[in-house]
């Protein structure tokens, strides 16, 4: 054992010593390394990135919520079964909750309606267009997931009253009162005037498309008083646990059909949509993304193997002689092959902490610029990106190294 330690440090010895008086070619044959490294890691990174930009999507939309709707999520072949069906409408709800307080042990909390459509706010020059209006009850604020930056939303009183009040998202309220605060304020909704009663802290966009910041939410009977709710309404159903999500869409299924008299046999003419239907439909998409960024990124590590195997044939024809020397004075077959095993995976895994340096910088960079962006770099992915350095020194520089110490120490003697 004392002896191989002492071979081993030997050859870590004579592996650096070569490195340092091969400078510019060590560091030419690393780039091959560095840049399959930066490849692999932001690969790696942009897919955490993706993984957890989606989980926090998802926590946004709720994953204790059922959505009754119209339209399942996800695209259908027969859309003229769904067509005709009816719009959720508000007074359903009604229904539903008298249905589940009914209910022996139910695992729905309770539905809240919601009708939505776009709209124009403004405040006297300041105009946003598209702005998603939500008109639903007082207890949207227990079904939501969303914190408030400033106030609050409207109470069961003002929704009851028709008051005309608001919530409005971050970016709705600092577009429209830039530096200041908005609570208080007056805004006019497609020329309606609500007061401001709450502002929404920033939550971000829905898989980059949908913007949750761009929102504003207002009483449902005030929605109803300037608004036509027979399209795009809902009804959105807290669940008790989140674990018998299934379940409970059995049950709220079988309540909705109590709710719309359906006779037994009767297609139902609703759908109860989930967040994890996004999941399901994405996940693939995911896997493919991941399987052809690993898959292209791979090549780069291969490209750089190539050149580390070709740069450890080169030193060892170089040294062929002193090979023969040290074999001829009694080095062992192993002492040859760690040595340059050793130089070839010391190459490497200077590649590697340079391309996880450069890695970090360009993920710092981007967080910096892109705050939005949920990108990160994990721990696991610099134990990984080590793994691979020695991975790739290891069997690019093994056949170099095994013809090294297979060679005839007479014929190395003899070699010019």
């Amino acid at each position: 054992m004392k002896r191989f330690l002492n071979e081993f440090v030997e050859s870590f010895r004579i592996g650096f010593a070569q490195i340092r008086a091969n400078k510019m070619r060590s560091a030419l044959t690393a780039l091959g390394v560095i840049i399959g490294i930066v490849a692999v890691t932001l690969m790696g990174t942009a897919i955490k990135g993706i993984d957890k930009g989606f989980d926090n999507s998802l926590a946004m939309l709720g994953d204790d919520v059922l959505y009754v709707q119209k339209w399942p999520w996800g695209g259908v072949e027969d859309w003229w079964n769904y067509a005709n069906r009816p719009e959720a409408h508000p007074r359903e709800a009604v229904v539903l909750n008298r249905i589940i307080q009914g209910t022996s042990d139910s695992l729905l909390v309770f539905a809240v309606p919601v009708a939505q459509r776009m709209s124009t706010v403004k405040v006297n020059d300041s105009k946003l267009n598209g702005v998603f209006t939500i008109g639903t009850t007082a207890e949207y604020a227990q079904l939501s997931v969303a914190e408030y930056h400033d106030g609050r939303l409207f109470t069961d009183v003002e929704s009851a009253a028709g008051r005309q009040v608001c919530s409005l998202g971050f970016d709705v309220a600092e577009a429209l009162f830039p530096g200041k605060s908005s609570i208080g304020q007056t805004v006019a909704i497609n020329g309606q005037p609500f007061e401001v009663v709450g502002v929404f802290a920033k939550q971000g966009a829905f898989l980059g498309l949908f913007s949750f910041d761009n929102v504003a939410v207002i009483p449902l009977t005030t929605f109803q008083k300037f608004t036509n709710v027979r399209r795009g309404s809902e009804l959105r159903v807290k669940v008790k646990d989140k674990t018998r999500l299934l379940e409970a869409r059995d049950e709220l299924i079988g309540a909705m059909r109590r709710v719309r008299a359906q006779l037994p046999g009767e297609r139902d003419n609703f759908s109860i949509n989930e967040s994890q239907a996004f999941k399901a439909q994405l996940d693939p998409l995911k896997s493919g993304i991941a399987v052809v960024g690993l898959f292209i990124t791979g090549l780069s590590l291969f490209v750089g193997a190539i050149g580390i195997m070709n740069i450890t044939f080169v030193s060892v024809k170089e040294r062929t002689k002193e090979i023969g020397t040290r074999k001829a004075l009694g080095a062992r077959r192993r002492s040859i092959l760690m040595q340059f095993l050793i130089e070839a995976v010391s190459i490497c895994l200077i590649g590697g902490m340079v391309g996880l340096v450069i890695t970090f910088a360009l993920v710092q960079g981007v967080s910096v610029a892109m705050p939005a962006l949920p990108v990160q770099f994990p721990f696991m992915l610099i134990i990984a990106a080590m793994a691979v350095s020695v991975a790739v020194g290891i069997l690019s520089g093994f056949i170099p190294a095994w013809l090294a110490s297979r060679l005839d120490p007479v014929v190395a003697l003899r070699y010019e």
